[in-house]
This record gives structure tokens, C-alpha cells and sequence, in this order.
């Protein structure tokens, strides 16, 4: 896997000998301790996308809920919505999710169409509606190029982390600002190529922060099919999954305790060096 087979935003992974080496690890956070025997019982994780179809054999019936956005002369509305994907990109992220944490309780929450397209103020809303509805974790492997959507993505992800809501958000395949991937209150993701699930790395050079498997990854599609693809869209669900089962193990952390867990875990190279209290100074 070369560097220019990688989506945009993943040149930090692609070397990570290289370019991720950071010594810090927290005492006593350990992958067992993390996550070890958790499932994502208990989590609910909304999928902000095309649609989950429910009876998809990846999905294992744990689809609790489907709605979607539309557009009224009043604005964005958040309806009931049929078990169905319009597209199959939805329906991938949240097989890749339970193949991680595979009993969370999904949240359908469709805004974009059947060309994989939405309007950003649906994408907004349902953003919203996921985070007043107090879901733990959202899955966002979508994103808006729009500055005038600056401002509302902005306010929206402060709400979420200031709630204890965390925001998985894939960045954009292509080397342009997009929101709100790149803000530093949500967990923004891009893709590495190593297939392994549960390999993460953490960049310590943000504005994407977090690496998962997204090259030539196995995924569930349309119409009960599966192929495979590459892109963020396919690592971000990889972090949420991992965080789902954080979630699930220890109740009630904020999504800053979680990032820093998923940091100290991460498989960057370089020495472990164990987090240890020193006096200050004149002590």
C-alpha cells in the first residue's frame, strides 16, 4: 500500500514508523482494561448516513430505530423512516461497527439519497436530533463542505462533547476542509491500510487525529450484499466501534477521557513510557 492509494488526510498513517513516534502511555489503560470482554451492550450509536437496512445479515437485528430528515417550507424535519439504505454506504458503516461491538444498538438516522448526496442543513439536523436524543456515540462518515455551515457544525459538535455525546467523523477523501471533521471536539479519522481492525494509530499532529483500517476493507452493501471498498468512511466506524465498547466497559466518560484512552492504546512505535506523577517544583 503506497501513500498515493490513500485517501486525503491519511498521510501521517501511511509511515507511521516514520512520522507517529510518542512515548506517553497512561498507567494501567491497557486494552483489557479498555475494552477487554466488553460488547456495546448498552450503547446506542446513530449512523448518520443513507439508511440501515435492517434486515441485512451484518446488522444481527440490532437496529433499534430508522428515521430521516426532510425538507419542509419550515425547514429540516426528522421523521419515521423505512428499514431501508438507499445506497449501501450506511449499511456498510454499521456492519464494520458491530463487527466490533456487536451488541450496540444501532440508530438509523438517513440524510443522504440514493446518489449518496444530501443537503448539509439535513446533515445538520439530524446531527441535532442524534444529539438531543442523548445517543453516546455518532457515527459521521459524511461531512459538508459548506462555510456558511461553518458556524452551525461548529456550535453542534461543542454540544455534543459538552454532553458526553462522541462524535466519530470520517474526513473528507479529498485534500479540502470539510466540517466537522476537523474540528478538535469531534474524534476526526482517516484511513490506513493495514487489515487489521483493531490496529489505531493516534496523530499527534491533528487536525485528523485518529488512523483506522480503511484501505481494501470487507463490507456489507445493498440489498443483503457485501464488496469491498476504501476510504474514511470505512475507518471511522472502525474508532466507533472501539469506542462503543469503551462506552459499554466504563459508563459516563467524556469524549476527552476517551480520546485519551484510544491515544494511549494506539499502536504507534516508539517506547511505552507510563504516565507518573511529579512533584512540582520547590517540593
Amino acid at each position: 500500500m503506497t501513500k498515493q492509494t490513500l485517501p486525503a488526510w491519511s498521510e501521517p498513517f501511511a509511515d507511521p514508523r516514520r512520522q507517529l513516534k510518542r512515548g506517553l502511555r497512561l498507567r494501567g489503560v491497557t486494552r483489557q482494561w479498555a475494552w477487554g470482554d466488553a460488547t456495546g451492550a448498552g450503547v446506542r450509536v446513530g449512523i448518520i448516513d443513507s439508511g440501515l437496512e435492517n434486515a441485512h445479515p451484518a446488522l444481527r437485528g440490532r437496529v433499534v430505530e430508522n428515521v430521516t430528515v426532510e425538507m419542509t417550507d419550515d425547514g429540516p424535519k426528522v421523521v419515521p423512516d423505512e428499514p431501508i439504505d438507499l445506497f449501501g454506504h450506511g449499511t456498510a458503516c454499521g456492519g464494520i461497527i458491530l463487527s466490533l461491538a456487536p451488541e450496540a444498538e444501532l440508530v438509523s438516522i438517513r440524510v443522504l439519497g440514493a446518489d449518496l448526496r444530501g443537503k448539509g442543513t439535513a446533515f445538520a439536523a439530524g446531527l441535532e436530533w442524534a444529539i438531543d436524543r442523548g445517543l453516546q456515540v455518532c457515527n459521521l462518515s459524511l461531512s459538508s463542505k459548506s462555510e456558511s455551515l461553518y458556524p452551525v457544525f461548529h456550535d453542534l459538535a461543542d454540544r455534543a462533547y459538552f454532553q458526553s455525546t462522541a462524535v466519530i467523523s470520517a474526513a473528507n477523501n479529498v485534500p479540502a476542509p470539510s466540517y466537522p471533521s476537523l474540528f478538535s471536539s469531534v474524534f476526526s479519522v482517516a484511513a490506513h491500510g493495514e487489515p487489521d481492525p483493531w490496529r489505531v494509530y493516534y496523530n499527534p499532529s491533528p487536525p485528523v487525529e485518529f488512523g483506522a483500517w480503511g484501505v481494501d476493507v470487507p463490507i456489507a452493501w445493498k440489498d443483503g450484499g457485501s464488496t469491498v471498498a476504501t476510504g474514511n468512511s470505512f475507518a471511522a466506524p472502525h474508532i466507533a466501534g472501539l469506542v462503543a465498547r469503551i462506552v459499554s466497559k466504563h459508563p459516563g466518560l467524556s469524549p476527552f477521557e476517551l480520546k485519551a484512552i484510544l491515544a494511549s492504546v494506539a499502536d504507534n512505535p516508539g517506547r511505552r513510557h507510563p504516565w507518573r506523577h511529579r512533584p512540582a517544583p520547590g517540593r
